[in-house]
């Protein structure tokens, strides 16, 4: 989003708080030129720190176990292409609040009846959750990539005597990997808004310190409105970062 359209958004909040009846906003409570209101706004801006943590983190496994899941997938054997298939589309089924309720409540209790004792955390339940829920569409992703490179290429390698994995690694993937970033970039967005469900199961992270906020403060339309503009500089922060690296890789690609 250009820097004059976000200008834009937080001018027409402001006019729409001068302009409103008195008692209507209560802008003095995300105010930064008083001790309560900064103290509000501290208190909110202190979950960028979580978030930002449990997005990488969940991101990281999520294109782990996605390569892990593709890569069977695209195999002539119709065996092991099977329970990839299965995972895909079983994952990709279940929607993302039941799945963290099932990790974070029944997991355990699940570990528990084999002989495993495992307490999961909010913090580790939100990131084992979106990491496998978002690993099914990372998957589909990486598949697209891979198959988007020309066979001859691969019949290629082989020719000069390199293995399945040395050709994965070094001259299919290398390419995907340039072709998939903008879906990746997408998909890693996606994490960090849906990181805002971790807050039913009491992860301080920026939605849940705003939901707490809201019970003492009584003003929800300001704190939230605070709220979706810290998740938009959090996204255009991502978006430029993504961008640079597009930019970086075609350098590099055309030297």
């Amino acid at each position: 989003m250009p820097r004059k359209t976000l200008w834009a958004i937080v001018l027409l909040f402001t006019l729409a708080g001068c302009s409103a009846a008195p008692g209507t906003w209560g802008w003095y409570v995300i105010d930064p030129t008083t001790p309560a209101g900064y103290n509000n706004i501290r208190f909110l801006l202190n979950g960028f720190g979580a978030t930002i943590l449990l997005s990488v983190i969940a991101a990281a496994l999520s294109m782990t176990i996605g390569l892990l899941v593709a890569l069977p997938g695209m195999s002539s054997n119709r065996w092991i292409r099977l329970p990839s298939r299965v995972y895909i589309e079983f994952i990709r089924a279940i929607p993302l609040l039941p799945m963290l309720f099932w990790v974070f409540y029944g997991l355990p209790v699940v570990l528990k009846s084999i002989g495993i004792n495992v307490s999961i955390d909010a913090f580790w339940g939100a990131i084992i959750t979106l990491a496998i829920s978002d690993s099914a569409f990372t998957a589909e992703i990486y598949r697209s990539g891979i198959q988007s490179i020309s066979k001859g290429q691969t019949e290629a390698a082989k020719t000069v005597g390199l293995t399945y994995g040395q050709t994965m690694r070094y001259v299919i993937l290398p390419q995907a990997i340039r072709r998939i970033l903008p879906p990746l970039a997408n998909q890693f967005i996606y994490i960090v808004k849906m990181s805002a469900f971790a807050s039913v199961i009491g992860m301080q992270e920026l939605t849940r310190r705003a939901n707490e906020l809201v019970v003492t403060e009584y003003r929800p339309l300001e704190i939230y409105t605070l709220l979706i503009l810290e998740y938009l500089v959090l996204v255009l922060v991502i978006s430029f970062f993504v961008r640079w690296l597009e930019r970086k890789m075609e350098a590099d690609e055309s030297r």
